[in-house]
């Protein structure tokens, strides 16, 4: 009689010399990341740095956070506003309205994680209180305004403190 790991090693052994079916080749053209797009910065131009400073101690008082965007929203009757609300990781629906609506539209915007300024006092817009500040970025291509919503990585839990 064999003992249960004698025939353990045997069904293990069994299937180790079994033929592998061949394994399926994907062209490298299929797996590799998405090319990357080259952006010319040639015309791009920024503000200038602001001359006066902020001490420390006021900077260190802007809570900024990681929030996940739970609904986005065009605001009626606003052609630029669009209301957030976000899970800053407080447990209570944060609503934010940012003027973004020329260069984002809501639906683009559900489900990423972004950096807003959560300890601002309340701001009513368009009847709206607005909690917060999405943070953006602003330069100039001939003249005209480019934005970009600072969107940061999934893998940030909502609420995350940035320092």
């Amino acid at each position: 009689m064999k003992s249960q790991g004698a025939a353990k090693n045997e069904a293990n052994n069994a299937a180790q010399s079994t033929p592998v079916a061949a394994k399926v080749v994907v062209p490298v053209e299929e797996t590799a990341a998405p090319a990357k797009v080259e952006i010319d910065f040639s015309n791009v131009e920024v503000e200038p740095l602001f001359k006066d400073m902020v001490d420390f101690d006021t900077f260190s008082k802007s809570d900024f956070r990681a929030v996940k965007v739970k609904e986005c929203e065009a605001v009626p009757k606003s052609k630029k506003l669009l209301k957030f609300v976000l899970n800053d990781g407080s447990g209570e629906d944060r609503v934010i309205l940012s003027g973004i609506h020329d260069y984002y539209e809501p639906e683009e915007l559900v489900g990423k994680t972004l950096l807003a300024i959560t300890n601002l006092p309340p701001r009513k817009m368009m009847g709206i209180d607005s909690c917060g500040m999405i943070i953006s970025a602003t330069h100039l291509v001939e003249g005209r305004e480019g934005l970009n919503v600072l969107i940061l990585d999934d893998k940030i839990p909502a609420g995350a403190k940035l320092y």
